[in-house]
C-alpha cells in the first residue's frame, strides 16, 4: 500500500491520469485481499495487486471507463453461475468466467490531472480571470508554451494577441478565448488568415453574454464558457495519453485491454487462461 501511496503522488506530480483501485471486500477462493490496492494507467497497464489474471481484465475495462467519465465505481467480479448481489447505486457487476472462483469487489477512483489554464493578459481582467480559475481548480500558468492546456485565455488588450493565439493553436489548445469586441476581434482573426478548423477553436467576444462590466463579471463570464465547455462539450487537455488497444474474448465476449501481458492464441484475446484454454480445445 505504501509503494502504491508513493507511486500515486508521483503520478499525480507528472499529470498522468490514472485510476486507484483498492480491494474492498474478498471471498474465498479468490488470491486477492481486502486492502490489496494498485493503479491503472490510462494505457491499460496496471502496477499493484488487485486479483489475479481473470479479475485484472475486468479491472482494466472497467477502470479505463472511469477515466472517460471521471466517475468513481465499485466494480463487483463474481465467478460464473453465482448469484447476483443486491442491487446497489454506483456499482457494476461482471460475472468472471475463471474456475477458481470467488468474489470481490474493487473500489476505483480515477485520478485526473487539475485543467490547466493558460492567461495572458497583465491586467485587471486578466487578474480576475487568474483569481476565479484557481478557485474552480484551474491549474493556471502564465509562462513557456502552452502546450498540454486545456484552455487559454487572452486578454491581451491589444498587446502581442496574434502570437498567443497562433501558440495556443500550435499547441493542439481546443478552446482559445479572446478578450475584445467583437468587431476588434473580427479584426484580429481576419488578419491571420484562419482555416475554418481554427477560426472554430477561438471564441471572441470572450465569455457567456450576461451582461457583464466589471473585471470581475467578465472573468465569471470566461470561466463561465470554459467550464460549459469541459463539462458539456467534452473539451480535453491538449496533450492526451495513448489510448488503449481492446479486443473481445471469442469465448465469453468480455473486452480484453491488449497489453505486454495479454493472453493470445490464433490472432485472438482472452481475459484468462480458461477462455484461452476453452478456445483452443475446439478449435
Amino acid at each position: 500500500m505504501t509503494d502504491i501511496a508513493e507511486r500515486a503522488r508521483t503520478l499525480t506530480q507528472q499529470r498522468r491520469p490514472f485510476v486507484h483501485a483498492t480491494v474492498v471486500r474478498a471471498q474465498e477462493p479468490t488470491s486477492a485481499r481486502a486492502g490489496d490496492a494498485a493503479v491503472i494507467l490510462d494505457d491499460g497497464s496496471i502496477e499493484g495487486f488487485v486479483g489475479g489474471q481473470c479479475a485484472e481484465s475486468s479491472v482494466r475495462s472497467a477502470a479505463l471507463g472511469t477515466l472517460r467519465d471521471g466517475q468513481t465505481l465499485l466494480l463487483r467480479v463474481l465467478p460464473d453461475g453465482t448469484a447476483d448481489f443486491p442491487e446497489t447505486p454506483g456499482a457494476l457487476v461482471v460475472v468472471n468466467p475463471c474456475h477458481s472462483g470467488g468474489a470481490i469487489e474493487i473500489f476505483l477512483r480515477p485520478v485526473l490531472p487539475r485543467p490547466v489554464l493558460r492567461l495572458a493578459g497583465d491586467n485587471p481582467i486578466g487578474s480576475a480571470v487568474a483569481t476565479l480559475a484557481a478557485f474552480l481548480d484551474f491549474e493556471v500558468t502564465r509562462d513557456g508554451t502552452p502546450e498540454g492546456a486545456t484552455a487559454a485565455v487572452i486578454a491581451g488588450l491589444g498587446k502581442g494577441e496574434e502570437d498567443t493565439i497562433r501558440a495556443a493553436l500550435d499547441a493542439g489548445v481546443g478552446f482559445i478565448a479572446l478578450v475584445a469586441s467583437r468587431k476588434r476581434g473580427a479584426a484580429v482573426l481576419d488578419a491571420m488568415g484562419l482555416t475554418a478548423g481554427e477560426l472554430a477553436r477561438i471564441h471572441t467576444p470572450a465569455g457567456l453574454d450576461i451582461g457583464a462590466r466589471t473585471p470581475p463579471e467578465i472573468a465569471l463570464s470566461i470561466m463561465g464558457e470554459v467550464v460549459r465547455a469541459v463539462r458539456v462539450d467534452g473539451l480535453a487537455a491538449s496533450s492526451t495519453a495513448v489510448a488503449a488497444l481492446t479486443a473481445t474474448d471469442p469465448v465469453c465476449g468480455m473486452t480484453v485491454v491488449l497489453g505486454p501481458d495479454a493472453l493470445t492464441a490464433n490472432g485472438h484475446y482472452f481475459c484468462g487462461p480458461g477462455c484461452r484454454v476453452a478456445f483452443l480445445a475446439r478449435v
